[in-house]
């Protein structure tokens, strides 16, 4: 008997074995670089072009935040009941005569021109292309999670129908049951707006383009939850527009969707500029806004999986490509009040939890400049 349960005990380490050994098996590619399949070789030149012609050599500028911004818009052309687009296709590339008109993709005109020639040099398809130039843009920006990249999808079919993406006009209740209706739960939702600490507004005032959401928007960090909960006072542009609320610094845009998120507001535009220095709050979201606040790898791992979930939506039969994706730096730094702010300033929305601790940057109040572009870009 014991014989017998020492042969089951190698015989088991040995299966262990030539799993792990499986795993880290690995293929050169022509290109020199290593691989875990083979078929992910051919992306590690597509790396190489995008980061060139589109990031400036990996830059966490306005380019690598609008192919986030696309990312998201393609994505979300998607629901669990069918009838609205085919999810991470690439369809806003692939119809972008069409999808470019819709409201909600006012500006994306620019980005899928900026984006064209190089996804046509590529070779891919244009749902791992516009999906690749995603994971690689994020990842330009220190603090960004480690983001999977899976490769093979097919042409799209058709473009998403108009109304899929949510307008910063739109209600708390109407963008989380259309998030919902994606697949996304409400704190999903609260943290793939990860994406706006590293992101910028065009279109919503066009007099202040590449403004940006937060006093960082070059560094993947938690700045943006906090700076969002901020006491606004003045438009960072030509007055109020639609879609935006006060602003705590000078040119940094705060979105009227964001700000209701992190106050759980369900109000119209002009109440919320009335109340901006309220606290009418609602448990839906506004502990789930500040959870997030100076915890750097509790926003990276949520991010992750959430946008790791988008990225998916509508795709099957995909091949993990993630090894060819270079690794971010680190951010390991405690967010601060911007200068000038204190706890004072904090427009605190959730009574279960205590706010953390911070500090406050020396110095007069910032003025906050547009977001880097490349020189060479289309402005």
């Amino acid at each position: 008997m014991g014989f017998r349960r020492l042969a089951i005990f190698v015989a088991a380490a040995a299966c262990q074995l030539v799993h792990a050994v499986a795993v880290k098996r690995s293929v050169t590619c022509p290109t020199g670089q290593t691989t875990a399949n083979e078929a992910c070789c051919v992306l590690f030149p597509v790396v190489d072009l995008i980061q060139s012609e589109l990031f400036d050599n990996g830059e966490c500028g306005e380019e690598a935040h609008s192919a986030l911004r696309l990312s998201f818009h393609d994505a979300i052309g998607f629901s669990k009941n069918g009838g609205l687009g085919g999810g991470a296709d690439g369809s806003i590339i692939a119809f972008n005569s069409t999808e470019t008109q819709y409201a909600a993709n006012d500006g994306i005109d620019d980005v899928v021109a900026r984006q064209f020639p190089v996804f046509l040099k590529s070779g891919l398809s244009p749902g791992d292309f516009l999906h690749l130039a995603a994971v690689l843009g994020v990842g330009n920006c220190p603090g960004s999670p480690v983001l999977p990249f899976s490769f093979g999808r097919p042409p799209p079919l058709a473009p998403a129908p108009d109304g899929t993406v949510p307008l910063p006009t739109d209600s708390v209740t109407d963008i989380l049951a259309r998030m919902a209706d994606a697949g996304f739960s409400t704190p999903e939702t609260i943290w793939l707006l990860a994406s706006h600490s590293v992101a910028a507004a065009d279109k919503i005032d066009p007099t202040i383009p590449r403004t940006p959401f937060d006093s960082t928007p070059g560094t993947f960090d938690t700045q943006f939850y906090l700076e969002v909960l901020l006491k606004g006072s003045l438009f960072p542009g030509n007055g109020s527009q639609s879609g935006e609320v006060l602003s705590p610094l000078a040119g940094e845009m705060r979105l009227q969707s964001d700000f209701a998120f992190s106050q759980g507001l369900i109000l119209c535009h002009a109440l919320l500029v009335l109340v901006n220095n309220a606290h009418v709050t609602d448990s839906r979201t506004a502990c789930f806004w500040q959870e997030a606040i100076n915890d750097q790898p509790f926003i990276q791992g949520k991010f992750q999986a959430a946008f790791t979930k988008l990225q998916l939506l509508g795709q099957t039969n995909l091949t993990d490509c993630s090894d060819v994706i270079p690794a971010p730096q680190d951010f390991t730094s405690d967010i601060r009040f911007p200068a000038s702010f204190d706890q004072n300033d904090v427009q605190v929305a959730c009574t279960t939890s205590a706010f953390p601790s911070l500090a406050t940057v020396s110095g007069p109040a910032p003025t906050i400049p547009p977001v880097y572009v490349f020189s060479t870009e289309i402005v």
